[in-house]
């Protein structure tokens, strides 16, 4: 006949592994150098992704690559609203649907992840990710280098926090693209507006 355990030793249980857990938690927490670190940045890009938070990355890039996301939100909403309004079909639909992801995003971080998944980013950086080896620092550019040999190159942010370079120049290229793609879209919706 099994042996039961009484309901308050199971609850008393269960709050003891909650409490270990919890003090584990904290002390990585504790020991994990702060964001204005190179190194704390570093490290909670690798936390981030452990945990299957890719969003949070968002966070840790640096000012100009943020600034990009956020640019290309808006030119593709003000570029699916133009088509949406003087484009016709089937032009219409492909437009709306290719730009769908970004012009719906309610934040730029949203087409940072979009970018990331759809890029392969988020794979690259988890297989590459391991324990920060050194850091080297001039001025406001850092290079943390990691246990496999991989440099990961940051720069501090006007707030303090340091943020990761590394896809800067795809997202500035992509804001560069869907400007110039709100141009054509202006121009041609004008176009099929005087030819009604």
């Amino acid at each position: 006949m099994p042996v039961q355990m009484p309901r308050r030793g199971v609850l008393l249980g269960a709050l003891a592994v909650a409490a270990v857990a919890a003090v584990g938690l904290a002390s990585l927490r504790l020991r994990m150098p702060p964001d204005t670190t190179p190194e704390g940045a570093y490290l909670r890009v690798a936390a981030s992704l452990g945990r299957g938070e890719a969003l949070v990355v968002f966070s840790y890039l640096e000012d100009d690559a943020q600034h990009a996301c956020f640019t290309i939100r808006d030119f593709r909403k003000k570029a699916s609203e133009r088509a949406a309004q003087a484009f016709p079909e089937p032009e219409r639909a492909r437009f709306l649907a290719e730009w769908r992801a970004h012009a719906e995003a309610p934040d730029g971080a949203d087409v940072w992840l979009d970018m990331a998944q759809r890029s392969g980013w988020i794979g690259s950086l988890r297989r590459d990710l391991s324990a920060p080896a050194t850091t080297e620092t001039t001025g406001d550019r850092a290079t943390v280098v990691t246990a496999r040999g991989t440099r990961y190159a940051f720069r501090r942010r006007a707030n303090g926090m340091w943020g990761m370079t590394l896809f800067t120049a795809a997202l500035l290229a992509e804001a560069e693209r869907a400007a110039r793609d709100w141009d054509v879209v202006q121009r041609s919706a004008a176009d099929y507006e005087r030819g009604r």
